[in-house]
């Protein structure tokens, strides 16, 4: 595990998780007010604790946003269209036991060694921990 911060990430998974200072409720709602602001697309915001209570289930706060460029995830599954099962990005917002909210992202060098693309990608790869981090910064 590698720890930046009030960052960390496991090398074999790639997945990047940051603690926020803030609520689950205001962290979300600043999210998806930056992905607006962006002008990126958000796709969906799927509320799991939500879905869990559907099925009869409990599961602290949880919810995935999927977002994106569609130009700039194109020209990415353009060059590997293996990409595509990563694209479009997503954020993932939890709140563990303790109340610690925390967002999760994919680690944009991992997904470009993952996809063995070129390093001009790296800026639409990595826009999600980018964002993540004006948010929470």
């Amino acid at each position: 595990m590698i720890s930046v911060g009030n960052a960390f990430m496991t090398e074999t998974s790639g997945v990047v998780s940051i603690a926020s200072r803030l609520g689950y409720e205001e962290t979300l709602a600043r999210l998806q007010s930056e992905i607006g602001r962006r002008h990126l697309t958000l796709f969906i915001a799927i509320d799991q604790q939500q879905e869990a209570m559907r099925a009869g289930l409990t599961l602290r706060p949880t919810t995935l946003l999927i977002f994106g460029s569609p130009a700039a995830g194109t020209r990415v599954m353009q060059a590997s269209p293996e990409a595509a099962i990563d694209l479009p990005l997503k954020i993932l917002v939890w709140e563990d036991e303790t109340s610690q909210v925390w967002v999760a992202v994919n680690d944009g060098a991992y997904l470009e060694h993952r996809h063995q693309l070129a390093d001009e990608f790296l800026p639409v790869l990595g826009a999600a921990r980018a964002l993540v981090q004006a948010v929470l910064t």
